[in-house]
Parts: structure tokens; sequence; C-alpha cells
């Protein structure tokens, strides 16, 4: 996987459009402020010339946070990112079978027998959106032949390398249900910006892969690991964040695998490689998930400094809300919209 990412030069500062006059005007205590100013010092990174980096768990991509994290990865807000399986397929079930999803809006009050009949009725409910489990199938067949063939000429890739050979082949071009400008995977396809997805046979996709290797029909190492995944990050973090004195910044949706997975790459270089290296620049997380005992995602920003993965001059922010609407309003705030 090679690396295309060029870190911006300090650009003038981004004209502000009436979201981010209503963020500046509006959000001045509690949560809001912190969101407020975690846009801001965002903001300030990028025009430093520093770069972003994307940790985001969770199911964002069924809620089409697309919209908005699209235009971000095509005008140079974010440099790579870390995600769960579920949101590198999801982008690309949402961007093919849109029109076929269904909304349960009272999905709370659904009863164990009704969530049974979306299931004998091919759908798997995420929150407030249940996906047609065809979409599934179709594109598994779709990556299916991209495994045979590297299988058997011997070709090893990363998860998301997959998908980025299917998207730029224009295979599934004409199954587009959405505009294809939401689409964030595509956005990062058309830059080749490295993603990496930890954990990604806990997918739907992982899943039939694993399936396949089980009944022999696939290779294991036709899909690189997560091993793999950290070296390749270790590589990466080290080459880009020397690229700028302002460093590279972490911005967290959520908690789990996506976000713990790529923040340690700083003192696993720093302590297992013994190299110098610089840390996080920025640190951001929204999350719904609160301080509590053992928790890495409840885990407050200062925690992460006894381990060797924040600074104690980083900028650091906790916004403890939804996701769902804390990220485009960010995002928003960043473009400048």
């Amino acid at each position: 996987m090679t690396n295309s990412i060029i870190i911006r030069k300090k650009s003038p500062a981004a004209v502000k459009g009436n979201i981010s006059r209503f963020i500046d005007f509006n959000y001045r205590h509690f949560n809001s402020l912190t969101l407020r100013n975690a846009a801001t010092a965002y903001r300030a990174h990028i025009e430093r010339g520093g770069g972003m980096f994307l940790a985001m768990a969770g199911a964002l991509s069924t809620a089409e946070l697309g919209v908005s994290l699209a235009e971000m990865i095509r005008r140079g807000k974010i440099h790579a990112v870390s995600c769960t399986g579920a949101n590198l397929e999801e982008d690309i079930f949402n961007l093919v079978a849109n029109n076929r999803y269904k909304k349960v809006p009272n999905y709370r009050d659904l009863s164990p027998e009704q969530e049974r009949e979306l299931l004998e009725s091919g759908f798997n409910r995420v929150t407030d959106t249940c996906i047609p489990e065809n979409v599934m199938y179709n594109i598994e067949d779709y990556l299916l032949k991209r495994w045979n063939d590297a299988g058997k000429s011997g070709v090893h890739k990363f998860p998301h390398e997959f998908i980025y050979d299917l998207l730029l082949a224009g295979d599934i071009k004409k199954h587009y249900q959405i505009d294809p400008v939401n689409s964030w995977v595509l956005a990062a396809a058309e830059k080749n910006l490295p993603i990496y997805v930890p954990g990604w046979e806990d997918s739907t996709l992982g899943n039939v892969f694993a399936a396949k290797c089980i009944k022999g029909q696939l290779k294991p190492n036709t899909v690189r690991t997560g091993v793999e995944y950290m070296m390749h990050l270790a590589d990466w973090y080290q080459q880009t964040s020397e690229k700028t004195a302002a460093g590279l910044g972490f911005f967290q949706i959520g908690g789990g695998i996506a976000g713990d997975f790529s923040i340690c790459v700083v003192p696993m270089i720093t302590f297992d490689l013994r190299k110098k290296v610089k840390m996080w620049k920025y640190f951001c997380q929204i999350s719904d998930s609160i301080t509590s005992f053992g928790s890495y995602s409840g885990a407050i920003p200062n925690e992460k400094i006894t381990w060797g993965k924040l600074a104690v001059d980083t900028p650091r922010f906790v916004i403890e809300s939804d996701a769902t609407i804390v990220a485009p309003l960010i995002f928003n705030y960043v473009l400048g919209h």
C-alpha cells in the first residue's frame, strides 16, 4: 500500500460560514463549549500544517456520517483512518442499497418477536436502520472473485485494499443508490488514504472470508492481518509525523479497538522499537461512555499520558454526547461551513 498523502502547508484561516458562526456564538458552556474548543483546535492544527488521524468505532457508516466525512477526506482534513470492519463495509452497503434500507424509528419499542420477524424478512438492524441481507451477499460475490484471484496468484492485500480495488474498477457503479460524493470509503479510495481495520474478521465480510477458509475454498494469508496493519501503521506514523513540525492529531469517535489499536502505535515505537517519535499533538474523543473502572472507552485522556500516548501539553478534549450529532458539527466547522 503506497502512501500518497501529502500534509498541507499552513494556509489562510478558513472563511466562517453559518454553522461555524452559530457554534462560535451559541456554544459557551459545558459539552457545547468543549465541542467549540475541540473544533477550533482541530482547525488550528490543520492550518499549522498538521495532519489528523481519525479513529471510528461503532456503525457510523450506517448512520451516514459519510455525508460530512467524505468532504473532510477530499479536502485534506483527515490523513488516515482506523475503523471497525463494520464501518468499512457498511459504507459500501449504503452506497449500493440505500433505497432498500428499512427505517425503524420506534426501535426501542420492538419486542423480541418483532426483532425475529425482521431477521426472517431478510433485515439486520443497526439501531433505527435495517440493512437488507441480500446486499451483503451481492458485495460478497464481487469480493469473492477478487479473493480467489489473489489467492491463486499469491497476492496478499489488506481488507480495505480489496474494497479500494472494487470501487476504483467501477464494477458496482451501476448499483449506486446515493450520490457517490457522500461515500467516505470512495473518497478515501480516490485519494489512496491509508485505512487500518483491526479485527476485520468480526465483520460480515470478515466472517464470510473466514468461513470460506474453513471450507478450504480460500487461503487465509490472502488477506493480510492485524499485525501487518500495525507494522504498516508504525512505518506510516514515523514517516508522516516527521513531515511537519505540527505533527499528527488523533480524532476519536467512540472507543474500542479502532481507537486503542491506532493510538498505541506511539508507545509501541517508543518503548518496543526504542525509537524517538513525536507524540500525538491533538486529541479529541466523542463518547457516550461514562468514566468507569477499567474501561478504555470511558478513560479520561490524562490516563493516556501514563501510557506514553499523549504529552502533558497535548490539547485534550472529551465531548460526552452522540457522535451522530457532534461529529458532523465539528467537521462542518473545520470545513468552514
